[in-house]
């Protein structure tokens, strides 16, 4: 009788894994916890292992979801709408439109690319957050408002935001070549003929494969796929300087459907 194949052996072993119910995943992450618990060291010090750990005011979770730091910004950030609500009523909408900017805005948008990989329902709950603070500053003025009454400027959702910002830092990387940076490179796209492989003109990129739509919503699988679309559409990026990129991603990004 014939030894069984490694293939055979591997699907056999991915079905186990697979029938694994949630009781005995989470035994096993606990044993691998116990087996890396106290040999992790820095400096001679032993490091706990921890659910989470905050990096420069961002909280990272051992799965990268970052659950728990949007619901400490979500949490931040509907304070200060309440606070706004108070004093709504003692302002005129370019003041509100200021102070929402100013002081609930970078709430919702600190080290954004860094967490754009959280699921759907986290990045809505800060657009609901956006969405009460816009309809305080789209209120009525209070009584007396000016003589001369000045439209206030449309604000861009959050995720118009955050695009655009991921195009803008992408172009650093991929075409201005910033050395902070270069970890965010791409390879330019490859054209596979049926006689050779060629370069494909323009300057598309190679999208990182993957099936789990996590890791599809990270910086470089979501940039990669707006930037090939972006370059086809917008030319001449190579020449352009990063207020350039800028207006033109932003003028671009309003074209399509949030």
């Amino acid at each position: 009788m014939s030894a069984p194949s490694r293939k055979g052996v591997s699907s056999r072993k991915g079905m186990k894994l697979k029938s694994l119910n949630l009781q005995e995943k989470v035994k096993v992450l606990a044993r691998m916890d116990a087996a890396v618990e106290g040999r992790l060291r820095f400096g001679g010090v032993p490091l706990p292992i921890q659910e989470a750990i905050k990096v420069l005011g961002v909280e990272v979770d051992r799965e990268l979801r970052f659950d728990g730091h949007i619901k400490h910004i979500a949490k931040k950030a509907s304070h200060r709408v309440s606070a706004l609500r108070r004093v709504a009523s003692f302002l005129d909408r370019g003041g509100k439109l200021l102070l929402y900017k100013t002081q609930i805005q970078p709430y919702l948008e600190y080290a954004a690319l860094s967490w754009m990989s959280c699921a759907a329902s986290h990045t809505r709950r800060l657009d609901s957050i956006q969405h009460r603070a816009l309809r305080l500053v789209d209120a009525a003025d209070p009584p007396d408002p000016p003589a001369q009454f000045e439209p206030v400027t449309p604000v861009d959702s959050l995720e118009h935001r955050r695009d655009v910002a991921a195009l803008v830092v992408f172009h650093k990387a991929q075409v201005q070549g910033v050395p902070h940076l270069a970890g965010l490179r791409q390879p330019p796209r490859i054209a596979t003929r049926s006689t050779r492989t060629v370069l494909t003109s323009g300057d598309a990129v190679e999208v990182p494969r993957s099936r789990a739509s996590q890791h599809q919503r990270t910086f470089v699988g979501r940039v990669s796929r707006m930037w090939n679309i972006f370059t086809a559409a917008v030319p001449h990026i190579q020449e352009m300087n990063i207020q350039s990129v800028k207006l033109a991603a932003n003028r671009w990004r309003l074209s399509k459907p949030s």
